[in-house]
Parts: C-alpha cells; structure tokens; sequence
C-alpha cells in the first residue's frame, strides 16, 4: 500500500515538473501578448470617448436649435445671437419662416479628436402662434 501512495506522490511530482518546465518555456509570453493587445484597446478607447463628445455636442445643438426657433417664432429675435453663443458657440443659423411655422437650422463643426472634423446640423420648428 505504501508503495503504490509513493509512486502516485512521484507520479504527481514528475508532473508537476514537467508543468513548471513548460510554463517556464514560455516565460514571457504573456507581457508580449498584453504589448500587443494595449495599443488596440487604447485606439479603441479614444474612438468610443471621442464619440461620446460628438454624440454630447449633437445634443447641445438640438437643444439650441429647439430654443432659438422658440425664441424666433415669439419675435424675440433680439436675443437670438446670444442664446445661440450661449447653447452653441460657433454655430451657423439659418432659418424659413413658414405661414404658421418658423423652422431653425443649425450647423457647426466638431472636432473628433485625432481623425479630423465633423459637421453636425440640426434642425427645430416652433408655431408662430398665430401672428
């Protein structure tokens, strides 16, 4: 009985052995596979960031194009140019006032860091409430 309990322990050493001569032989392979993987995981991270800042732009001008067409379909035209510095600095209006519509187009650009500008447009329609 002793015997067979000592060839499993040696059996089980011998392996292990052979385990650690393996992973030994292959020493450094995971450094070189997370040298290879971070630049792409990095890219990756930039695109999905840069992305989030358009998107996040894309909604500001909306919005501002929401409250400038407001604020024009009340007559209120004074106070367009600086709602519109406010809500979207360095957009571009233009605008078509209808029988009983005035509609708002914005345009500005948008950097997406490394891979160049976007234009991102925008376009809001308020009732002229009857004038």
């Amino acid at each position: 009985m002793i015997a067979v309990v000592t060839t499993r322990v040696r059996g089980c050493l011998v392996g292990l052995i052979r385990l650690v001569r393996r992973v030994d032989g292959e020493r450094g392979t995971a450094t070189v596979e997370f040298a290879m993987t971070m630049p792409a995981v990095t890219l990756v991270v930039a695109f999905v960031v840069a992305s989030l800042g358009v998107t996040s732009q894309s909604v500001r001008l909306a919005d501002a194009a929401a409250v400038v067409a407001r604020q024009t379909a009340r007559g209120d035209r004074g106070s367009v140019g600086a709602t519109l510095a406010r809500l979207a600095p360095g957009a571009a209006m233009s605008e078509s006032v209808g029988a009983d519509l005035v509609c708002v187009d914005l345009r500005r650009e948008v950097r997406v860091g490394p891979v160049g500008e976007v234009t991102l447009t925008s376009r809001s329609c308020a009732p002229t409430a009857g004038r």
